[in-house]
């Protein structure tokens, strides 16, 4: 359907990220919420349309991974192919987020960039439509021969993906959805119902198979999507050493699982792809399942930031209630796949849990991850960082757990999965459905979607207020709906100059609204103590502080001088606000050696000393960014007066 957005001069489709067949709400176009420049994430979108794209971009030149395609064009042996045999995708999530970009604004310079690129990729396509630059040329091992560890059909995946975002941002026949529609048709060829059995052991091409089908309008991408899904969990993937079945999500068929497990991108890529699959064939079992495992995720496998994985070992989940904070991995690419998962059940179900916690995800990892200027990120997030991590050198960092932000990785998918993220955050802010306009996440800007012009004014979450002001409707009695978070039990609208009224976590409706008319949305921040599950062996015996949405630390350089950081104890009262973090009494503990050689045998109270003190926390998000430092979010509490030490 072709629209007019008046936040261009030209007549474009939508270009909206998730498009099911049928679903009780439906998305909005990736500039449909033009950000406000200085707001929370109008900065970051921003920045990473004018820095991070270009750094993407320049470092996979830099490395030989465009040239890869290059040399495949020239029919050169690649023996020496530089890059792991994945490093196909990155290229292509950038093309993503770059069409994303272009969607969301249109740039004629990134433009020019973005069909340069989409040629050299192009001229890399075998004439079956294979794409790929790791094997089945010159110098290298048969296609397929590798379906553990090769990643040919997860790489492709993000091909599909790239060209359904080119598609949907109002360039259908566009070279690169030719291509990825070439593509498309050589797996099915290859991998059909008849054809060679087997499944990638990275999932991915779940999930872009079935967008692609949309997009395309081809229901045979559907189908093998589901084929592909209906093979998994039959153990028939070949197990590398130090890993299983379950690390692939090989062990259990996806609608037999009760939770997810394994290498955490993986199971989230696999779950966003099945439910896209349960929705557009009307399968309501897996569709349960899906919200089973989801559920049953969330309440034991997941850290207080929304991040997923506890397992640097895998890069996996652990068991129910394995949550260590200073081992947490809590891979940037498990959140972005958290809420690929998340949101599409969401736009299924309309239940308010699925943007709780893409919010939640949203502000502690995503924001959490780049550098303000763009060019550094976080590959792993932990909630506890004993020792500062060493200045990251201007090359490629083969760590992804250094404690500070790198420029690039040997193994850099997080810098393109938030690129495109940032890109497309505003088709995840705003959905509709046949009673109106559902607000899910607050961000300063002008809306535009289905009929509604909204303008919203707010410095969220760096202040209590969203004021929302109506300046058009698309019909008689249309619904305003607004999220109120889960942590607002103090919320309260108004409505013009009536006075304001509570309003408890969950959904708050204002019917009949018209233009002219001005909510004002109220979400007081206080800071607030968060005491962990008595299950969670890693934190017994600690609190967090949380203001908002943001999820706070406490950091080194903000201890006074001399104080280390596992010397804080929080005194458990309520915190005090401060800026945009809070000050929180604490005891600062001094302890004396035992005199036993091990670091254990002494009594309680033997050699300690205390005193009080108040310490500052700042958001999580916004941890060493003024240096390497130490850090930690949960927090040791101190005994109460007259207890045992």
């Amino acid at each position: 359907m072709v629209l007019h957005n008046p936040l261009t001069t030209r007549p474009r489709v939508q270009a909206v990220p998730v498009v099911p067949a049928t679903s009780r709400l439906r998305g909005v176009d990736v500039g449909a919420l033009r950000m406000d420049a200085d707001g929370f994430w109008g900065r970051r979108q921003a920045v990473n349309a004018a820095a991070t794209l270009a750094h993407c971009l320049e470092w996979m030149e830099r490395l030989g991974w465009l040239a890869n395609f290059d040399r495949v064009a020239r029919s050169e042996a690649l023996e020496e192919r530089t890059g792991w045999v994945f490093s196909d995708s990155e290229v292509y999530k950038l093309l993503e987020a770059m069409a994303w970009e272009l969607g969301r604004q249109p740039d004629e310079a990134l433009e020019v960039t973005f069909s340069a690129l989409v040629d050299r990729v192009a001229h890399a396509q075998d004439a079956d439509g294979y794409l790929g630059t790791a094997f089945g040329h010159r110098g290298q091992a048969p296609r397929y021969s590798d379906l553990s560890m090769g990643h040919e059909l997860y790489n492709m995946g993000h091909l599909l993906q790239a060209a359904v975002a080119r598609a949907r941002a109002g360039h259908p026949d566009d070279a690169l959805v030719e291509v990825a529609r070439r593509a498309a048709d050589h797996i099915c060829r290859e991998f059909g119902a008849d054809a060679r059995d087997g499944v990638c052991g990275h999932a991915e091409i779940e999930v872009a198979l079935a967008e692609a089908g949309r997009a395309f309008g081809e229901r045979r991408y559907l189908e093998q999507a589901r084929v592909f899904l209906a093979r998994r969990g039959h153990g028939t993937l070949p197990v590398p050493p130090l890993q299983s079945a379950e690390y692939f999500q090989d062990d259990v068929p996806v609608r037999d699982a009760s939770v997810l497990r394994g290498h955490a991108v993986r199971a989230l890529y696999l779950s966003a792809g099945a439910v896209d699959i349960a929705v557009d064939t009307g399968d309501t079992d897996l569709l349960a399942a899906l919200e089973r495992q989801w559920e049953n995720t969330v309440a034991r496998r997941t850290y207080l930031t929304g991040g997923m994985g506890s397992r640097h070992q895998d890069e996996g989940f652990g068991d129910d209630w394995e949550l260590p904070a200073d081992r947490a991995y809590c891979e940037t690419c498990a959140g972005v796949a958290s809420i690929m998962f998340a949101w599409r059940l969401f736009l299924h179900t309309g239940d308010v849990r699925y943007p709780d916690l893409i919010e939640r995800t949203l502000f502690n990892v995503v924001a959490t991850s780049p550098s303000p200027d763009g060019r550094a990120f976080f590959y792993a997030n932990p909630l506890h960082q004993r020792e500062a991590g060493e200045p990251a050198a201007d090359g490629v960092n083969p760590r992804a757990e250094g404690g500070v932000r790198a420029p690039w990785f040997e193994v850099s998918c997080c810098p393109t999965n938030v690129a495109r993220t940032l890109a497309s955050l505003a088709a995840y802010t705003v959905a509709l459905d046949d009673d109106g306009i559902v607000l899910l996440q607050y961000a300063a800007g002008e809306l535009h979607a289905g009929g509604w012009r909204l303008r919203l004014e707010t410095r969220y979450p760096d202040e209590d207020r969203v004021r929302i002001s109506i300046d058009d409707v698309p019909a008689e009695g249309a619904r305003l709906r607004l999220r109120i978070p889960s942590w607002a039990d103090a919320a309260s609208v108004a409505i013009g100059d009536a006075p304001a009224r509570p309003a408890a976590p969950g959904w708050y409706d204002i019917v009949d609204v018209s233009p002219g008319a001005v909510v004002t949305l109220t979400l007081p921040r206080s800071p607030r103590l968060v005491f962990p599950d008595g299950r969670i062996d890693g934190v017994r015996g600690t609190a967090a502080v949380q203001r908002g949405p943001l999820v706070l630390c406490l950091e080194s350089v903000d201890l006074p001088h001399g104080v280390a950081l596992e010397s804080v104890r929080l005194v458990p009262r309520a915190p005090e606000a401060e800026a945009d973090g809070a000050r929180a009494s604490a005891v600062i503990v001094e302890q004396t050696p035992s005199g036993d050689p091990l670091p254990f045998g002494g009594q309680p109270d033997a050699g300690i000393v205390t005193r009080s003190a108040t310490v500052t926390l700042v958001p999580y998000h916004r941890w060493a960014q003024r240096g390497p430092s130490r850090m930690r979010v949960f927090v040791p509490l101190a005994p109460p007066p007259g207890d045992a030490h």
